[in-house]
């Protein structure tokens, strides 16, 4: 290539530099959405410090559901999934990326051909060598490249903000269902004890029977009612392994037992829980911070759409040669070419028209997604805080009912073996101590379960690295599931 070619080309780059200037289409400007000042159920003024700000081992204290949830965020199958979805949209961002570059192609072709006698050409076989570099480049005046570009480099940001979407997700889920896990548990244990007092209950009655102490009306109706709590048995037990072999799955292992830690009684619950200020939400909630960047995407998609409506302006250049020799290539059958071309939309049949509809459309379903979205935090925060603090007084009554119902048994069975009531009122005594006790362990995990949605809902764990989500102790070294981050 001449020097005078070269010259012309680097000219032609500049100008083509300077004049893509600016970007068709409307720059992005974050949507007004409505912020309260203080989020519902907020006890006391908003203040800067929340439950997010936790990493959750800080929140959850049962060692063994803290070894569930690293392996979990370790083998997840939704969070290998995830991570391959990162690099995928990375991928995209990258070849995105390239089309501000020139593209240059070489091709090399050798042939040897023997013409016909008859054609009058020569009877001996003719070598012929054909090198070719070609260069095409679009001069992004318009900025129609750089919109695009800009679209999937907010589409991988998206994808990145999913996937820590689902790092909190995970750890929410097996925190659920290890605390489910642990109330059926309780209610196992539960039906055990009951079983073991209506089977006490029946062997009284059966002796007092034989000895003519008893009617066998009693005795049957002892053995209806430990028929019934000895059926609860097997339920319950296949309850538990229903809800170990979905925990096994968030887990990413085969079906299998999950080992146990703290009792559901015993598992702790901080009195009070922050909530932070609620503007923080929009920083803190990876789902928040995705919608957003697909409405950045939407938003650049709209100037791709502008800028088809004007012409497309590309530099092409060639350098090679033909020769019969390779010799010869570079000599006196070196060729070159170097030209620009504009090529500018004229009919279209309103197809650029409804193309750009079609990304204003998309804007504006984005920005209801995102309005939509920013709501729907406020009311999951709002709705969790007052869960965790109205279940909290539901537990202290019904606890206060089985101490009640205890006594009642107590004194149900004194008042028949005293021969003052009969068998119905310690009937009714023993079934409702079971109801209470079962709606204890329920109202346990609720509130442990409005704990966990919480944190979820406020976005925890928001400032944790991805080497530190699979906690302290591997925060030196890198998960197996996590992809590197773009923060």
């Amino acid at each position: 290539m001449t020097r005078k070619m070269l010259s012309t080309f680097a000219t032609l780059t500049v100008a083509g530099a300077l004049l893509a200037g600016c970007a068709a289409g409307p720059n992005y400007r974050r949507p007004a959405v409505t912020i309260p000042e203080q989020l519902r159920g907020q006890a006391g003024p908003a203040a800067a410090a929340s439950l997010a700000d936790q990493a959750w081992w800080q929140v959850f204290q049962d060692d063994s559901l803290k070894a569930l949830i690293d392996e979990a965020l370790r083998n997840g199958y939704d969070l290998r999934l995830a991570v391959w979805r990162v690099e995928e949209a990375r991928a995209n961002a990258g070849i995105a990326a390239t089309a501000y570059w020139p593209q240059v192609q070489v091709q090399g072709d050798w042939t040897r051909s023997r013409q016909s006698a008859f054609a009058g050409g020569t009877r001996s076989p003719q070598n012929l060598y054909d090198v070719n570099a070609g260069l095409s480049w679009e001069i992004d005046l318009w900025g129609r490249l750089r919109r695009a570009n800009e679209a999937a480099l907010a589409q991988a940001l998206a994808s990145e903000e999913a996937r820590r979407g689902v790092l909190l997700s995970l750890v929410s889920d097996v925190a659920t269902g290890y605390f489910q896990l642990r109330e059926l548990d309780e209610q196992l244990a539960v039906a055990r004890r009951t079983a073991e007092a209506f089977q006490g209950s029946y062997d009284l009655f059966n002796r007092r029977l034989k000895a003519g102490a008893a009617s066998a009306l009693d005795t049957s109706s002892a053995d209806v009612s430990l028929a019934s709590a000895s059926a609860a048995v097997p339920d319950l037990e296949r309850q538990i392994e229903a809800q170990e072999n979905r925990l096994c799955l968030l887990l990413g292992r085969p079906p299998g037992p999950v080992a146990r830690g703290v009792a559901l009684a015993e598992q702790a619950l901080p009195p009070a829980v922050p909530a932070g200020l609620p503007a923080d939400l929009l920083r803190r909630r990876p789902d928040l911070r995705q919608a957003e960047q697909d409405l950045v995407a939407a938003n650049a998609n709209v100037g791709v759409a502008v800028a088809n409506f004007y012409p497309t302006i590309s530099l092409t250049g060639a350098f090679g040669g033909v020769a019969p020799e390779l010799a010869g290539l570079f000599g006196a059958g070196r060729a070159w070419s170097l030209g620009g071309g504009l090529l500018s939309p004229v009919l279209q049949g309103r197809r650029l028209t409804a193309q750009h509809r079609v990304a204003v459309a998309q804007w504006e379903e984005a920005k209801v997604q995102y309005e939509r979205s920013v709501n729907n935090a406020f009311a999951e925060v709002a709705t969790a805080l007052v869960a965790y603090q109205k279940l909290a007084g539901v537990e202290s009554e019904q606890a206060r009912a089985v101490t009640v119902n205890r006594e009642a048994v107590r004194l149900s069975n004194q008042r028949y073996l005293a021969g003052r009531s009969d068998y119905l009122e310690v009937l009714q005594a023993e079934q409702q101590q079971f109801a209470a006790e079962n709606a204890v362990a329920q109202t346990r995990f609720n509130r442990l379960a409005s704990l966990v949605q919480l944190y979820k809902a406020l976005g925890g764990g928001w400032q944790l690295t991805d080497q530190e989500w699979t906690g302290p102790a591997a925060a030196t070294a890198p998960a197996a599931g996590a992809a590197p981050s773009s923060r």
